[in-house]
């Protein structure tokens, strides 16, 4: 088993219930999949004297492989294949508000800059002045209101549309070669993403909701440039629902109801 494998396996101890998986599934994945749940992962730090008195996922050195730990000093409770070496990285299931940043008051107001689709997944972007968004499936020749993307025949909310932040994109270094190269449909500028989580919000005439983070994955990796998982790790946008049909235009505004 690798290491992916392994902290599913340990997932489904705690959980109780099994985490559907895919050869080319990652770690954002998971997340993805907790998030549905409403439960996140935090970081506890300290890794080489883990102090919590309860149980959490613990991370092998040597084999890079995970188990399902407990107490002060660590016991292992479950450990789907015998690992090798200290701990070097331990996780804490926990409600998903935990990991969440605080959401401010008021995420500003920004303005669309880029619309980006493309008919098939894994097909390159191309960009539109205008796109029409259906409520429930997402905006108009692009794969996931077609049912094509990548990810489409896994269950969840939060497909329909994703958006960027323009100033992430200048700022996470990301080797990028235009806007959307990272895969997103709207990058938009000036306003707050994380602070759209649970919430809905307007672009041009459109009704939305922010459903959970849009976490780079291997996938974008392998479609763009070497960095680019790592630089734009919780930068890499929000994932949201249409909640009605209309126009987003290029310069539409985009701000919070």
């Amino acid at each position: 088993m690798d290491e992916l494998q392994t902290i599913r396996a340990c997932l489904t101890e705690l959980l109780g219930e099994c985490l559907p998986g895919a050869p080319d599934d990652d770690e954002a994945v998971v997340r993805d999949q907790l998030e549905a749940r409403g439960l996140g992962l935090a970081e506890l730090a300290d890794t080489a004297g883990v102090q919590w008195n309860g149980r959490f996922l613990g991370r092998r050195q040597v084999s890079r492989t995970w188990a399902v730990c407990f107490g002060i000093p660590p016991t292992v409770l479950y450990e789907p294949v015998v690992g090798a070496g200290r701990l070097d990285r331990a996780l804490l299931l926990v409600p998903l508000e935990f990991v969440r940043p605080a959401r401010p008051a008021d995420p500003g107001r920004g303005v669309v800059e880029v619309i980006a689709i493309t008919e098939e997944g894994s097909a390159a972007m191309r960009t539109v002045e205008t796109v029409r968004a259906i409520a429930g499936r997402g905006l108009e020749g692009d794969r996931y209101a077609a049912g094509r993307g990548t990810f489409s025949p896994r269950p969840g909310s939060g497909r329909n549309v994703t958006l960027i932040a323009a100033e992430a994109l200048e700022e996470s270094g990301a080797a990028l070669a235009t806007p959307q190269d990272a895969r997103r449909n709207l990058v938009v500028r000036g306003i707050d993403l994380d602070a759209l989580l649970d919430r809905q919000f307007r672009v041009g005439e459109v009704r939305c909701r922010g459903r959970r983070r849009c976490e780079p994955c291997t996938h974008l990796q392998r479609l763009t440039a070497d960095g680019v998982l790592r630089a734009l790790v919780h930068r890499g946008g929000l994932r949201a629902d249409v909640l009605s049909d209309g126009a987003i235009s290029v310069g539409d505004v985009i701000e919070a109801l």
